[in-house]
């Protein structure tokens, strides 16, 4: 059974009340369809990749969660950098995308590369430094993206580097 795509609005409940005479944001008493021509390319961003909101505060009014969609290009590699404070989940949705980052908890640092597959899964904990390549020189790859903050946070590396625990970066001046 098929049901036909809603439109903006639809669902609404309007005898949902304010609890307890707190007034509601208008924002959290509906859901929020995104219909992906509508999402937001006006984020931040990363040299070889694309992100596209759709759920953010500014787009929902959401208080504690992102997600968007990334799309890095055929031999692309992005830029290093980490997220801040937020925790990042990748589900990936087509191509082969990897993912870098720097291992040092042996004696000598280490390289490690994470190869997916659509339908894998990648978890970036929060300050954790990477980059996204995609080495297929025809297809692009396209992820779905969540973070544990309200709007994306992307701070640019110079180099791909771990820091350590009470590390602050380099000043970029």
């Amino acid at each position: 059974m098929s049901e036909p795509l809603t439109t903006p609005g639809e669902g609404f409940h309007p005898h949902l009340h304010d609890p307890a005479g707190h007034p509601v944001a208008p924002l959290h008493t509906r859901l929020h369809h995104i219909r992906a021509d509508a999402l937001d390319g006006d984020t931040a961003q990363t040299g070889g990749m694309r992100r596209f909101a759709a759920v953010s505060g500014r787009t929902v009014g959401s208080e504690k969660l992102w997600m968007g969609q990334t799309h890095v290009a055929p031999s692309t590699s992005s830029s290093d950098h980490h997220h801040g404070e937020s925790e990042t989940a990748i589900y990936i949705v087509s191509g082969h995308p990897e993912f870098v980052f720097l291992d040092d908890s042996g004696a000598q640092p280490e390289e490690v590369r994470l190869r997916t597959a659509p339908g894998d899964y990648i978890f970036v904990p929060p300050f954790v430094p990477h980059r996204e390549e995609n080495p297929d020189p025809a297809e692009e790859a396209v992820v779905v993206i969540a973070r544990s903050t309200q709007e994306a946070i992307v701070v640019n590396l110079p180099r791909l580097y771990a820091l350590r625990p009470g590390e602050s970066e380099p000043s970029q001046g």
